[in-house]
């Protein structure tokens, strides 16, 4: 009997609460669309503006990652608030009543780019861009691109010659590309073969492939700062600290062994084949006929994001 009415009782908050919100958000609808105007439509498209070129700059950095995380706590928090959790509520109250310290903080290096794009215009270009409709790289385009990969690495992997290629993923990289020499070309086995040929100029850092394009080389990755073998060189410890901080894909290849390996997933596979490289990039970046439904559109809108 105890337990029944405290399910009633529970029902009946539950209730009564959700009356109270339609009725609040009525209430706010109405007296909103009963003093609309002008200078209201002016002010939503301007904060409209705002946020995109926000999300413009940040999409392409781990602050993305950050802005989910601040988004599902402020869905937490309306959960606990309309089920009329008052400890868990006054916690999430206090969080965000200092919310703008706080993106201060986080964010301060992408509020810095922000006010630079502003400066130099770039912002103007990213409005242009607003209608511009973005379009998913052809599977095909990305097979090809994974086999001048791999038979780049094989030959680089016969001479000895050191590389490291990283795959970018869900989570942008543009703060890494930040750091080396947009190229934003196709890839083919000769343009990275030159790419990390001993005396280029871009041979020391990272090349980004971003969707089907070789977006960037001359990057500089971010070096792990756990224990690892000592038989691992530096590339080895870029690859590792990158996987640490975002879910690209990195291919290594030893300057002084010439073995190859592939980091991913926090985990890093050593003396791989060339088989065994094209095998998983293709696993991660074709999707086959045999791949679930849901991991293709996954990856589909994945593409069309970036």
């Amino acid at each position: 009997m105890t337990f029944q009415l405290l399910a009633l009782n529970f029902q009946f908050r539950y209730i009564r609460n959700l009356i109270n919100t339609i009725v609040d958000y009525a209430n706010q609808i109405k007296g909103l669309f009963g003093s609309f105007g002008i200078i209201d439509l002016i002010d939503i498209l301007f904060v409209a503006i705002v946020l995109y070129v926000v999300i413009r700059v940040i999409r392409e950095t781990r602050a993305m990652q950050l802005v989910k995380g601040i988004i599902f706590l402020g869905a937490l928090y309306v959960v606990v608030n309309f089920l009329g959790m008052s400890a868990s509520s006054y916690i999430f109250k206090e969080i965000f009543s200092s919310i703008l310290i706080i993106i201060v903080i986080l964010f301060g290096p992408e509020i810095r780019s922000i006010l630079e794009q502003m400066g130099t215009g770039a912002a103007k270009s990213g409005l242009r861009a607003i209608f511009a409709s973005g379009a998913a790289p052809e599977i095909g385009m990305m097979r090809r691109a994974i086999d001048a990969v791999c038979k780049a690495c094989a030959e680089m992997s016969d001479d000895k010659i050191g590389a490291l290629i990283a795959f970018e993923n869900e989570t942008m990289l543009g703060n890494i590309i930040d750091t080396g020499t947009k190229i934003d070309a196709t890839p083919s086995k000769a343009l990275i073969e030159n790419i990390f040929f001993p005396k280029s100029p871009l041979h020391d850092g990272a090349m980004i492939i971003r969707g089907a394009k070789v977006f960037a080389a001359g990057c500089i990755l971010p070096l792990t700062r756990d224990n690892v073998a000592s038989s691992l060189g530096t590339r080895h410890r870029a690859a590792i600290g990158l996987i640490q901080e975002s879910d690209a894909i990195v291919v290594i290849v030893s300057e002084e062994t010439g073995s190859i390996s592939i980091a991913q997933n926090g985990n890093l596979q050593r003396d791989i084949s060339t088989g065994d490289l094209r095998d998983i990039l293709e696993k991660e970046f074709t999707p086959s006929a045999s791949d679930s439904n849901e991991k293709i559109l996954k990856k589909f809108v994945r593409r069309i994001r970036k």
